[in-house]
């Protein structure tokens, strides 16, 4: 099981389950045709997805396109069941940055068939996580910049105020619907740029100042 490193420390609680949330930012949707959803599209990672960022990269061979989609993490210290906005932010431990690895041909198959996306996201080190910093940096959850870029080149860059549901509306509607363990980790959803990784990329990831995170592809 992954532990999640909090302020250069080994977390309390292994990483258990990972929530994402799909189309959380309009410019996503439309580069891939998908259509705003009128709720929030929720999904899970299992625990053995996570892994470490920093750790060369070993992506699925012989089953298509793997794209990097680049997300602000949640790392969760409290529990939470139906919680309101408040109760929810209070519940957050750290920030960091995370990649939800996608299977894009094996998804577009999936979803033609109406099929379940488990294949396509949730494989063995679908979510490499970054380290975390105190949510205690945070002043504004509404006014957050990351950035991803590889091969030196910007590939995705995203501001959290272009979120449909932003943090702590997304938190209370997902425990509205599984229970947010101490451990889990949340990813709030990726902005537009996402695009294949290949064997050897070099990448780097950046959350406001607080976290520079360079990674490879492994080949």
């Amino acid at each position: 099981m992954f532990t999640a490193e909090l302020d250069g420390q080994p977390f309390t609680t292994t990483v258990g389950k990972i929530l994402c949330i799909g189309r959380n930012y309009a410019a996503h949707a439309a580069e891939l045709n998908n259509p705003l959803p009128d709720q929030a599209v929720l999904f899970i990672k299992a625990a053995d997805a996570a892994c470490d960022l920093r750790q060369p990269l070993q992506i699925p061979k012989d089953q298509g396109s793997v794209h990097h989609e680049l997300e602000i993490a949640l790392l969760m210290g409290k529990s939470l069941k139906h919680a309101t906005p408040e109760e929810a932010l209070d519940a957050i431990a750290g920030v960091g940055l995370g990649l939800d690895l996608t299977l894009r041909d094996v998804q577009a198959g999936l979803k033609q068939k109406g099929l379940p996306w488990e294949r396509a996201k949730s494989f063995d080190g679908a979510c490499p996580l970054s380290p975390f910093v105190s949510a205690a940096n945070v002043s504004d959850w509404h006014n957050l910049h990351f950035s991803l870029t590889r091969n030196g080149q910007l590939q995705q860059q995203g501001h959290s105020a272009n979120m449909l549901y932003p943090v702590a509306q997304l938190l209370s509607e997902m425990s509205s619907v599984f229970t947010i363990n101490p451990g889990d980790v949340i990813m709030t959803g990726t902005p537009e740029g996402v695009g294949p990784l290949l064997p050897g990329d070099q990448l780097c990831l950046t959350l406001e100042d607080w976290l520079s995170v360079t990674s490879e592809v492994s080949a």
